[in-house]
């Protein structure tokens, strides 16, 4: 088969992603590094890749230095050159030469992908000895051409390769950093420093910028390098540990190597009880790298060496090894290695837990016991939201765990004995009423939230002003909504009184000829059309049974507000006893439709929420209320509507919600200053 007749083809199926625009380069280094290897000189070689730029410079964001597009590379290298049996290899796809290296014969394939064109000129020796040049060019429209063979001028061996014509999707998606970019190729032929045996010296040239890789291992290396083997379904894996003294790699990972190259990286942040951001031993901090390679990795790679061919969980027919397999061996091995490192990381990491449960979140105490203990550690930077999420999903676990057990318990085992099957009921009963203690301790933590951003809306802002009565409302019943349209968790109307929680009907900011409990036509009256936000009440309709039936209208006015005067459009006592009015005229029904006898005479109970200001204790005295004994409100009993009034400020409010769930909070050891 002929790369010219089936490059196009081939190009157009092989997938490299945006963001691996710098693979065609580091593996045209990797080749350099088998050219020399296969050149068999005791002297140590060289490759240079030089980084090729042209047009004017712009502003770079990360290094917040000048610098020009890249344009292409030129990677120069000192081995055995393009000679006949390369030359052929590199003419034929899928070429089976290397393939010791873990070569696919398809490496010079995604050059293509992401350059427009490649310039190649090599000396090398022949079968005869004698010293030659070659020189030809390669493009996706004709594959290798202007292939010319002349004898050399001297007597040297190595390659010149020219990638040129940087794609610009691929080149956005990468550094143009010289120093990230010498890190990035240290990434991708670590191995080969790490392993047994030299490696080349390797250059990077950018202008008058150089760096050497051999300083940059030495730089970043923070100690020695640990090597071992597992098996895995009889399948041997090397693993080499590595700490990092600087960011070359940015999280701990996991790298998965093919034929000595950097294939895959997967980051082990948190999937290691105490592997934090950077982590610290008795030769100071560090970063943890983990190589992974095999025989099996290698026959597995895909020829893109992106990823692998590896089912990742769940194995087929034809494959005994996953992915999650090969992980989760490596981070066992990876957790025993450091063992000593992370214990005190993992010691503060279990006391952040702790601490947020205690402090915060004592739902989740009657579960601890259930769940892992290196589930329990926890990075101490992490927010407390994260921390919450976190913790709800082991929660969620928990939770799904007694559901499958409930079905389960139900059916003893054929060979189970009586004792056996009432210690496992007895375990199940008590895990159940032990996540039944954490939905209590979540429904006392949920009261203390919403009283704590009730003070939190009653007080001045930071431009002097206070919040609108409408994030009030919302605390305690979302607006413009009927029983029928939320969940009873949405209505906080424990906060007034805890017997408005219980009701037949419950509608928010709603017109009155809207709700189906009366016929009124109010709609027709300016107060209600102009539909001001507050101007309707929140309306309660208590119990199905007769007679004892009620009504409950709650006003909300906003905070500090100090122009109550009289008027039904201006004095919120006056206001709620008018809509009273209205509601009985039109004749009380069931939330279903069914009349209530008498429905003209059914009480009614006001609540005004307003601040006590100057106007709004006027009028309280002017209707005749009493003030209560702390003076932070007002009530009464009005005879002409038959409706009980009671004017609470916001302070009493809050003061009277903290009072009467002070036991629960206490108990469950929640502040409640």
């Amino acid at each position: 088969m002929s790369l010219q007749t089936n490059l196009k083809g081939r190009l157009r199926n092989t997938f490299l992603p945006k963001s691996h625009g710098l693979m065609p380069v580091f593996e045209a280094v990797v080749n350099s590094i088998h050219a020399i290897e296969e050149k068999k000189e005791s002297d140590k070689g060289q490759i240079v890749l030089k980084i090729e730029r042209i047009g004017q410079k712009s502003l770079d964001l990360e290094s917040n230095v000048l610098l020009t597009p890249i344009s292409g590379f030129t990677i120069t290298d000192n081995g055995c050159g393009f000679n006949d049996i390369n030359f052929e290899s590199f003419e034929t796809l899928d070429s089976e030469h290397k393939i010791d290296k873990g070569c696919r014969g398809v490496g010079r394939l995604i050059w293509l992908k992401v350059f427009q064109y490649v310039e190649v000129e090599s000396y090398f020796v022949d079968d005869e000895g004698k010293y030659k040049k070659r020189s030809f060019t390669f493009n996706a429209k004709s594959g290798v051409h202007n292939n010319n063979i002349i004898d050399a001028p001297t007597k040297i061996t190595g390659t010149t390769i020219k990638l040129i014509g940087f794609d610009a999707d691929y080149r956005e998606k990468v550094p143009s950093q010289t120093e990230i970019i010498s890190n990035y190729l240290l990434e991708h032929v670590l191995w080969y420093f790490v392993r047994e045996g030299s490696v080349p010296e390797i250059l990077v040239e950018d202008g008058e910028t150089q760096f050497n890789l051999d300083n940059l291992f030495s730089e970043h290396m923070h100690k020695d390098t640990l090597s071992e083997n597992i098996s895995i379904c009889n399948n041997s894996f090397e693993l080499v540990h590595i700490k990092f003294r600087a960011l070359v790699n940015k999280k701990h990972q996991l790298a998965f190597c093919a034929a000595n190259r950097l294939v895959k990286e997967e980051s082990i942040q948190g999937k290691i009880p105490g592997l934090y951001n950077k982590i610290t031993d008795q030769f100071g901090e560090f970063i943890y790298t983990c190589y992974v390679s095999s025989d099996y990795l290698t026959k597995h790679v895909r020829s893109e060496r992106t990823s692998f061919d590896i089912t990742e969980d769940v194995g087929d027919l034809f494959q005994d090894i996953t992915l999650k397999m090969i992980r989760d061996e490596v981070l066992k091995r990876a957790k025993e290695y450091l063992k000593e490192t992370l214990s005190e990381n993992i010691i503060a990491g279990r006391k952040r837990v702790q601490d947020f449960i205690d402090k915060h979140a004592p739902r989740y105490r009657p579960i601890v016991q259930y769940i892992s203990e290196d589930s329990l550690v926890i990075d101490p930077d992490k927010t407390d939201k994260e921390l919450e999420l976190h913790l709800h999903a082991q929660w969620y676990d928990v939770e799904r765990s007694i559901v499958s057990e409930g079905h389960d318990i139900m059916q003893p085992k054929n060979d189970e004995h009586l004792d056996e099957y009432k210690e496992r009921l007895n375990n199940y009963l008590e895990k159940t009423a032990n996540l039944k203690k954490s939905d209590l301790a979540n429904y006392v933590s949920h009261r203390k939230v919403i009283i704590d951003l009730l003070q939190k809306s009653i007080s001045k802002l930071e431009n002097g002003l206070y919040a609108r009565e409408d994030l009030i409302h919302e605390l305690i019943m979302p607006m413009r909504k009927s029983s029928d349209q939320i969940f009873g968790d949405s209505c906080n109307l424990w906060l007034i009184n805890e017997r408005l929680a219980f009701h037949n009907y419950l509608a928010s900011d709603k017109t009155l000829n809207s709700m189906p409990i009366t016929d009124c036509n109010a709609n027709k009256e300016p107060d209600l059309l102009s539909l001001r936000i507050f101007d309707n009440p929140i309306l309660v309709n208590d119990h199905k049974d007769f007679p004892l039936a009620s009504i409950s209208i709650i006003e909300i006015k906003r905070p500090m507000r100090n122009d109550i005067r009289e008027g039904e459009d201006k004095d919120p006592i006056d206001q709620s006893l008018s809509y009273l009015d209205k509601i009985r005229e039109g004749k009380i029904k069931t939330s279903i439709g069914r009349p209530i006898p008498n429905s003209d005479n059914i009480p009614g109970y006001c609540y005004i929420l307003c601040d006590l200001t100057p106007s709004m204790h006027r009028r309280c005295k002017r209707s005749n209320l009493t003030i209560t004994y702390d003076g932070m409100g007002y009530f009464g009993y009005n005879v002409p509507s038959n409706a009980y009034i009671e004017v609470i400020s916001f302070d009493q409010l809050v003061k009277a919600a903290k009072e009467r769930n002070k036991a629960f909070f206490d108990k469950l050891g929640l502040p409640t200053n």
